[in-house]
């Protein structure tokens, strides 16, 4: 599949310091630990799937289902890892608005330092906004357009476009390997009476990035887009228990909770972590590690840190730093072949895959909902609105068993 979308209710506002500050330094780690574990291609296959995309967003403490994860993920990224693109080999161009237009003089640069064909990133730039933005006649205009691009020049796409007149975005993703030509291979099918002239041109030099231009002429076609892989968020700002995979979150609180399926060498590894932290990194490891089956339900990933508006509960600045902390330690380790702690972040994910087989819910999806709300000032918990205070009527601490 080289290209897949998700639609997403336009959501405006800010992101605070405090959380754009966080999201740059997990973000980054999470991207080395890709690069580590998997390689620049994993990391590019990962970024134009938007169903990843959109779990990554909810770990990083994005609100789950809006429009504002495009912007916010992406210009985190941005600052934290074209500032050791060298050493990653990772370089993230673009943005939204005039940053969008800065791409080509972007692309040039990178081209000046490592040896790729300037010319031909800034054509196939160009080429992608030109045809979510124009050849697709879908009523949403593009606004953002970041190109991420790896030292071998393999490259994805992650824009947006907004429709005013639904209130929704539209994201769209590419990855280069998969593209045939710009006019047949971005569309699984189109649909539509010819009433211009089609051109398609491929570069044979380029590779794995081979491209195309579409040429129509007189009235623009009708097209009608079927994608492979589509994700449609719903517009309700709450996390609600029908968005969520509940047997796949109990697997992930019962790693965390009870340190179920869990091997003595890991539970060493990660001692003096609590509970709430191995929650938190369980669901980065999934991200890191998962396959993309894994990413159905992005909503699950919220319940690593929360969102900034407060859904579904505040974000835990405390256990955020420590889980950074923590994944910065271990890929640090593992460049000098100590990969014992990166291993056992990685055994978090495997824990919780294997105790989903057998694993079933029960119906206290609101009281664990409401149970992070209560407990989130204890770890710092932060919303856009200001800093989460002790519930007023607190009883008696009380073991929830959640699933």
């Amino acid at each position: 599949m080289s290209r897949a979308y998700a639609d997403l209710p336009l959501h405006y506002g800010h992101v605070p310091a405090w959380l754009y500050q966080r999201m740059s330094k997990l973000g980054v780690a999470i991207t080395e630990a890709i690069i580590t574990d998997y390689g620049k291609t994993a990391l590019l296959q990962r970024i134009s799937d938007p169903f990843w995309f959109q779990s990554l967003g909810c770990v990083l403490g994005m609100d789950w289902h809006s429009s504002g994860i495009t912007t916010s993920v992406m210009g985190a990224l941005k600052q934290s890892v074209n500032k050791r693109s060298k050493e990653l080999g990772i370089y993230i161009c673009g943005g939204k608005g005039k940053h969008s237009r800065e791409t080509p003089a972007e692309l040039m640069k990178i081209s000046e330092t490592t040896g790729l064909d300037g010319n031909l990133l800034v054509r196939s730039s160009r080429l992608s906004a030109k045809v979510d933005n124009t050849a697709i006649q879908d009523g949403y205009n593009i606004y953002l357009h970041s190109f991420v691009v790896s030292s071998e020049g393999e490259w994805a796409v992650i824009q947006q476009g907004m429709n005013d007149g639904n209130g929704m975005a539209r994201r769209y993703h590419w990855h280069s390997p998969t593209i045939k030509s710009f006019v047949e291979e971005p569309h699984t099918f189109i649909y539509g009476k010819s009433q211009g002239q089609i051109l398609n041109l491929t570069d044979k030099s380029a590779g794995s990035t081979r491209a195309g231009i579409l040429n129509i002429a007189g009235e623009k076609p009708e097209l009608i887009l079927e994608e492979a892989r589509k994700l449609n968020m719903p517009s309700h700002h709450d996390v609600r228990a029908k968005d969520i995979d509940l047997k796949r979150l109990g697997s992930v609180l019962a790693v965390a909770y009870e340190k179920e399926a869990l091997d003595m060498e890991s539970l060493l590894l990660l001692e003096g972590l609590g509970p709430r932290t191995l929650q938190s990194l369980t669901l980065v490891s999934e991200v890191i590690h998962g396959t993309p089956s894994r990413f159905e339900d992005p909503a699950r990933y919220s319940f690593a840190h929360g969102g900034k508006d407060g859904h579904p509960f505040p974000v835990p600045t405390r256990v955020y730093d420590e889980t950074i902390q923590v994944l910065e330690t271990a890929v640090n380790h593992a460049k000098i072949g100590n990969t014992e702690k990166n291993e056992a972040i990685k055994n978090l994910h495997k824990a919780a895959a294997r105790l989903e087989k057998d694993f079933q819910p029960n119906d206290n999806f609101e009281q664990l909902v409401e149970r992070e709300r209560n407990d989130s000032w204890k770890y710092g918990g932060r919303t856009v609105f200001g800093k989460a205070t002790p519930p007023k009527s607190k009883g008696p601490d009380t073991q929830l068993k959640l699933f």
